[in-house]
Parts: structure tokens; C-alpha cells; sequence
């Protein structure tokens, strides 16, 4: 570490300290409950990123370590979602299917088609996002058509006493879930450059290269993001789909 950074060292835990102070004061005032959750996962991101960074010195120039690297965050975004939904075998295989699924498509059109140069630095790049969002929206997809046939029971238990069957008693459902759990990343792509300044972007200009190819490179990301959320959504629905028995909220 150098001098210059050990010198922003302090300013930056002040900072860190004053913001997660906030988030837990607004939460406990609000009382709304795990008001500490947030400020956990702080601490837990910062050591996290402190470990990647000194191991991704020596792996961003190798395609082996860089597949290690990723079969790492897909572990990790498979388990995290999976424990969202509640552990069970078929739970795993659902989320397992849907992340992988989800990100296996977009990655490869990304590189298969030229877009982006299959070097180990881009690979590793569009791979952690492309994953990340996919866990986010298997999530948020799971977690709102779980609620959804919950709340409203009585509709899909008609729909199955009239003989329908249990896929097509949840269908509405399901394409509502897909739908809510994709709007938060299509207004972030319909919104890039007049609201929020993307990570990548940013990122790809602090790296040096020119605000065209970090155009191209944050755009090419951002259609990335959403067709392996549109496809890790639609698969998680297809195959929770099937529902027989009430779900238990979680």
C-alpha cells in the first residue's frame, strides 16, 4: 500500500462508519427488523474486496485462475440465492438452473459474437456482473412468485379444481414476477448517463481507456445484464411453476 493511500485510509472508515450509523439509525427509528443487516454486509464487502483485490493481481492475466475465480461467484451467488428461498434440494437445482443458465447465454453471446475481445480481464469483468445480476433478479423473481401464489391461493386453487394444470394455474403469476423483478435493471439501463454514471464505465475510463470504448464496453455489459436476468428469470418461474401445495413465506 502506498504512502497516498494510507493517507485516504482514515477519511474513507469515517466515512464508512458515518454512512452505516445512518443506515442503522434510520432503521431502528423505523424499526424495521435485521437493521444491522446492512451495515454486515458492509464489513463483510470490505473484507472481501480486500482479499479479491490481492488475489486478483495475480489472476486477471490467466484464463485458468480466471475460471477458477468464476466458478467461485457462481458457487457464492447460487448459495446466497438459494438460502433467500429457504434450503432444499430442489430449491438448488431451481437456482442452480436459472444463474447458470442466465449467465452461460450472455457471456458466450458476448464473446462468441465478438463483442468484447475474450481476454482474461474482460472475461472476468462481464462474468462477476453478469452474475451478480443474475443472483439479484433469480432472487427477486423466486421471492415475488413464491408471495404472489401465497397471497393469492385461492385463485390458483380454483384454477387447479377446474383442471388446470398446476403450471398453467400460476401463469399469470409468474410472468407478473418476471416482469416486477426486471424493472429495477431496465430503469437502470434506460436511465445510464442521466442518472447514474455505470461502475463498469467509470471503471473503464479511470483504467485508461477512452469514453468510446467505455461506452461500448458499459453498453455491451449493460444488454449482458439484462438477457441473463430475462433468461435466469424466466427459467426460475418455469421450473417453481409447478405448484401443487400452498408455499411458506418467507
Amino acid at each position: 500500500m502506498t504512502h497516498a493511500e494510507l493517507g485516504r485510509l482514515a477519511p474513507t472508515l469515517i466515512g464508512l462508519v458515518v454512512l452505516c450509523g445512518v443506515t442503522v439509525v434510520v432503521l431502528t427509528v423505523a424499526r424495521v427488523p435485521q437493521r444491522w443487516g446492512p451495515t454486515l454486509a458492509i464489513v463483510r464487502a470490505t473484507a472481501q474486496l480486500a482479499v479479491i483485490g490481492f488475489v486478483l493481481t495475480g489472476v486477471i492475466t490467466s484464463f485458468g485462475w480466471v475460471a477458477l475465480a468464476l466458478l467461485v461467484m457462481l458457487g457464492v451467488a447460487i448459495a446466497t440465492s438459494t438460502g433467500r428461498l429457504g434450503w432444499s434440494r430442489r430449491h438448488l437445482g431451481v437456482v442452480a438452473a436459472a444463474i447458470l443458465g442466465g449467465a452461460g447465454v450472455a457471456v458466450l453471446t458476448v464473446f462468441a459474437s465478438g463483442a468484447l475481445d475474450p481476454t482474461p480481464r474482460y472475461l472476468l469483468a462481464v462474468g462477476g456482473i453478469v452474475v451478480g445480476n443474475a443472483m439479484a433478479i433469480t432472487t427477486l423473481t423466486a421471492r415475488r412468485f413464491l408471495a404472489s401464489v401465497d397471497e393469492q391461493w385461492d385463485q390458483v386453487e380454483g384454477w387447479l379444481a377446474l383442471g388446470a394444470r398446476p403450471i398453467e394455474s400460476t401463469r399469470t403469476l409468474a410472468r407478473a414476477a418476471v416482469h416486477t423483478a426486471l424493472v429495477p435493471s431496465v430503469d437502470q439501463t434506460r436511465t445510464t448517463g442521466l442518472v447514474t454514471l455505470p461502475g463498469a464505465f467509470v471503471g473503464a475510463v479511470f483504467g485508461g481507456l477512452s469514453p468510446v470504448e467505455a461506452g461500448r464496453f458499459q453498453v455491451v455489459v449493460l444488454a449482458a445484464i439484462l438477457a441473463a436476468g430475462s433468461v435466469a428469470s424466466v427459467l426460475v418461474v418455469r421450473l417453481l411453476g409447478a405448484v401443487e401445495q400452498r408455499p411458506v413465506p418467507r
